[in-house]
């Protein structure tokens, strides 16, 4: 089943926190070195024929390169809001993203909007509001009705975490036009081309003694999972696959534990069980 080429790709990229406590370097640095180094994985595919013929066309190659852009502002929107409120009000307001999408898919794509889905949604939203908990966006919007704006950090922290989720759906809907349209792994290879190029000014140090966490996730995050993903992807209903990412929290949790010695609260197992519900639903053929 299609879904489990994407969920495969999510678990992957679940286990970026561990690669990024390894590395111990900026996380444009991380960025950039793992796209460098996935495009000498990805080149390989260029000795085949069929994907030599199924390079796109310049005319293509501004659209690709807004797709880059997205993911560059979805990832960076995503980490600023780490570094300006909690984990917490960071992920849930980045996980609106499946309702974004639930609505962009229906007026871009034609996905029909069913009841399974919504209960997904809600399912799913419940479960990450458990395991990590909301308490602070709740009073943070109470603060704005009854003092008006002030700028926060934990204000600019949840603004940011909703434009990550903006470009995040954004990104679900592009992704699945060109996946049904483009050679997906030729998509992927000027992907990150186009990132390497677009980070290659703020690079400026070559930590030696990390390229080979550098290497290994250019092969696992850059390569395998986005390839899976893109596969998954051209089969899979965009709203679907954007409910799928809730696994992703529950996903970094179990790799925090197994690898971190992280010990989650209870409300994170509760949570998460709920997340694998939704997921379960959303796999689930209709």
């Amino acid at each position: 089943m299609a879904s489990f080429y994407i969920v495969l790709a999510i678990l992957i990229w679940s286990s970026l926190g561990v690669f990024v406590r390894l590395a111990g370097v900026d996380v444009h640095i991380i960025l950039f070195y793992s796209t460098f180094f996935s495009l000498f994985f990805q080149s390989l595919i260029f000795l085949k024929k069929r994907h030599r013929q199924s390079i796109p066309p310049l005319r293509v190659f501004p659209f690709i390169f807004v797709l880059s852009i997205c993911l560059l502002l979805n990832t960076f929107t995503f980490l600023f809001a780490y570094s300006k409120t909690s984990i917490a009000n960071a992920v849930l307001t980045h996980y609106t993203a499946p309702v974004i999408v639930a609505f962009l898919a229906a007026i871009f794509l034609g996905e029909k909007i069913n009841l399974k889905i919504i209960i997904s949604i809600v399912i799913a939203t419940t479960g990450l509001w458990i395991m990590l908990g909301g308490s602070t966006i709740v009073e943070c919007f109470r603060s704005v009705l009854s003092e008006g704006i002030h700028l926060s950090d934990d204000l600019i922290g949840i603004s940011s975490g909703l434009l990550s989720g903006l470009f995040y759906a954004i990104l679900i809907i592009l992704i699945r036009v060109f996946s049904q349209r483009l050679n997906p792994y030729v998509v992927v290879f000027f992907q990150n081309l186009f990132m390497t190029i677009l980070l290659l000014p703020f690079v400026n140090i070559i930590p030696y003694d990390r390229l080979w966490i550098f290497i290994f996730m250019g092969l696992l995050h850059s390569t395998v999972a986005p390839y899976l993903y893109y596969y998954g992807l051209s089969k899979v209903q965009a709203s679907r696959t954007a409910i799928l990412g809730y696994l992703e929290p529950v996903g970094a949790i179990i790799f925090g534990i197994l690898f971190l010695s992280e010990t989650p609260p209870v409300r994170a197992y509760l949570g998460g069980a709920l997340v694998l519900i939704s997921g379960y639903l959303t796999m689930r053929e209709d």
